[in-house]
C-alpha cells in the first residue's frame, strides 16, 4: 500500500493532507462553479431576465471575482512570504467562501442581485485561497515527486467534489423522497452542503501541512504591509531574471483562460440551448469520476515524456472539444464533449502547477503563486468577456464556445517558447544566493 501511494503522490501524511483541500475545495468548483449554482441562477434567481441576459450576468460576475482576486493576492502574497502566514491567509479566504456559499441558501426566485453578490464573494473566497494553498506545494514535494503530487491533488479533488455533486444531484432530482418541497429547494440545501464539506476537509491541512518558513528576517519599526509592498516591487523588477517562468505564466495564462471558461459557462450554455437539468449534472458527474485515472495518468506521463509535452497532448484535445461543441444539440454531444474534457482538464491544470513550481524559487513561493493567480484569473477575463461578448452579439452560445479555440492554440504557441530547464536552474541558483533550506 505504501509503495502505490508513493507511486501517485501521496506517501507522506503532509502530502495527503495537503492534498484533501483540493477534495474540499472542489465541491465548491463542481456544485458552485460548474453545475449547480449557474443552472438555478438561469432558471430561478434570474428567471425574470432573458437566457441571454442570465447567462451574461453569470460571466459578469465571474469577471468582478477573478478581477478582485487577481488585485489582492500579490501584496498578500508578498506578506505571506514575509510572514510565516500562508496558511492563515488560506484559512481567511476559505473563511469568506464558506460563509458565503452558506447564505446561497437565502436566494429565492428573482433574486438575482443577491445571487449575483453571494456568488462574486464565494468566488473570491475560493479562487483567493487556491494562490496560498499552491504556495504550499513546492515547500512539500521535491522536483522529482511535483508532478505526481500536483496531480494527485487534482485527481483527488476531482473525486471529492464529483461525490458531493452526486449526492446534490439525487437531492435535486428527487427531492420529495427526502423531505425537500421541490427541486429549487433541494439545490439551495446543496449549496450548505459545498459549504459543510468546504470547512469540514480543510481541516487536515491545517493540522498536518507545515507552515513554511519567512523569507529573511523581520525589519523592526517597519509595518509588515510596507515591508511586503517593498518586496512586491522589488519581485516584479526580478521577474526579468526568471524569463521562462514569466514566459510559462503567460503561456498558462492564454490556455487556461480557455480550460476555465468552458467550466465555468457550460452548463448556462447547456441551459439555453435547451438541455435537462438531469443531462447536464450527468454529464458533469461524469468528468469528475473520469477524470479521476486520467489525472493521475498524465502525473505519469510526465514522468515519462515531461510535463510540458504532456501539456500539448491535454491542449490538442481541447482544440478539438472546442469545434465540437459548435455543433452540439443533443445530451448525447452534451456526455461525448464531457468525456473529452474529463480526459484532459485535471492533467492540464495540475502539470501547468508543477512545471511553474519547479521553475520559482520557494523563498518566495507565495509572491509567485499570487502571480501565478493573477495570470491565472485576472487574464481568465478575456475568456468570459469573449464569450459573453458573442452571446449578447449573437444572441446564441455556439459562436461563442467556437471562439475558445483561439486561446488553446496561442497558448501552445507560448508554451513552445519556454526552456524548462534553463528556468529550472535558474531557480534553484536564487535560493542558493538567498540560503534556501532544501524543502
Amino acid at each position: 500500500m505504501t509503495r502505490l501511494l508513493d507511486r501517485l503522490g501521496l506517501g507522506r501524511t503532509e502530502l495527503r493532507a495537503w492534498a484533501m483541500y483540493d477534495w474540499a475545495n472542489s465541491a465548491f468548483m463542481c456544485t458552485i462553479i460548474t453545475a449547480v449554482f449557474p443552472i438555478y441562477f438561469q432558471r430561478e434567481a434570474a428567471a425574470t431576465l432573458s437566457g441571454a441576459d442570465a447567462l451574461a450576468m453569470i460571466g459578469l460576475a465571474n469577471m468582478i471575482a477573478i478581477g478582485i482576486v487577481a488585485l489582492l493576492n500579490p501584496l498578500l502574497g508578498a506578506l505571506a512570504d514575509y510572514l510565516p502566514i500562508k496558511k492563515r491567509m488560506l484559512g481567511m479566504f476559505m473563511s469568506i467562501g464558506v460563509l458565503s456559499t452558506a447564505a446561497m441558501f437565502f436566494i429565492g426566485r428573482g433574486d438575482w442581485r443577491m445571487a449575483m453578490i453571494l456568488f462574486i464573494t464565494a468566488s473570491i473566497g475560493a479562487f483567493g485561497s487556491m494562490a496560498f494553498y499552491d504556495a504550499l506545494l513546492p515547500h512539500i514535494a521535491d522536483e522529482k515527486e511535483i508532478d505526481r503530487v500536483s496531480s494527485a491533488g487534482y485527481a483527488i479533488g476531482y473525486f471529492g467534489g464529483g461525490l458531493l455533486l452526486l449526492i446534490n444531484a439525487i437531492w435535486i432530482m428527487n427531492p420529495q423522497m427526502f423531505g425537500m418541497a421541490d427541486a429549487g429547494v433541494a439545490s439551495r440545501i446543496s449549496f450548505v452542503s459545498v459549504a459543510v464539506w468546504w470547512l469540514m476537509f480543510s481541516i487536515p491541512l491545517f493540522r498536518h501541512v507545515p507552515e513554511p518558513p519567512s523569507r529573511g528576517a523581520v525589519e523592526p519599526g517597519r509595518h509588515p504591509l510596507a515591508v511586503a509592498l517593498t518586496r512586491l516591487v522589488q519581485t516584479l523588477k526580478e521577474l526579468r531574471g526568471f524569463r521562462e517562468a514569466f514566459l510559462m505564466l503567460v503561456a498558462f495564462a492564454v490556455y487556461n483562460d480557455g480550460v476555465n471558461t468552458i467550466i465555468k459557462m457550460a452548463t448556462s450554455y447547456g441551459a439555453q440551448i435547451g438541455l435537462a437539468t438531469g443531462d447536464m449534472i450527468a454529464a458533469v458527474l461524469l468528468v469528475q469520476f473520469v477524470g479521476v485515472p486520467f489525472a493521475f495518468l498524465f502525473g505519469a506521463l510526465a514522468g515519462k515524456v515531461g510535463a510540458k509535452r504532456a501539456i500539448y497532448c491535454a491542449l490538442a484535445v481541447y482544440v478539438v472539444i472546442s469545434f465540437l461543441g459548435f455543433f452540439m444539440t443533443t445530451a448525447l454531444h452534451f456526455y461525448l464533449l464531457a468525456f473529452l474534457v474529463a480526459t484532459v482538464q485535471g492533467g492540464s491544470q495540475a502539470l501547468s502547477r508543477s512545471l511553474f513550481a519547479t521553475m520559482i524559487p520557494r523563498t518566495k513561493s507565495a509572491e509567485f503563486f499570487a502571480f501565478f493567480s493573477i495570470f491565472e484569473k485576472f487574464t481568465g477575463v478575456l475568456g468570459p468577456a469573449a464569450f459573453t461578448l458573442a452571446v449578447a452579439a449573437t444572441g446564441s452560445g455556439r459562436i461563442a464556445v467556437l471562439s475558445i479555440v483561439v486561446f488553446f492554440i496561442l497558448g501552445w504557441f507560448l508554451l513552445a517558447k519556454v526552456d524548462v530547464e534553463h528556468g529550472q536552474a535558474v531557480a534553484r541558483a536564487a535560493e542558493e544566493g538567498a540560503g534556501a533550506a532544501p524543502a
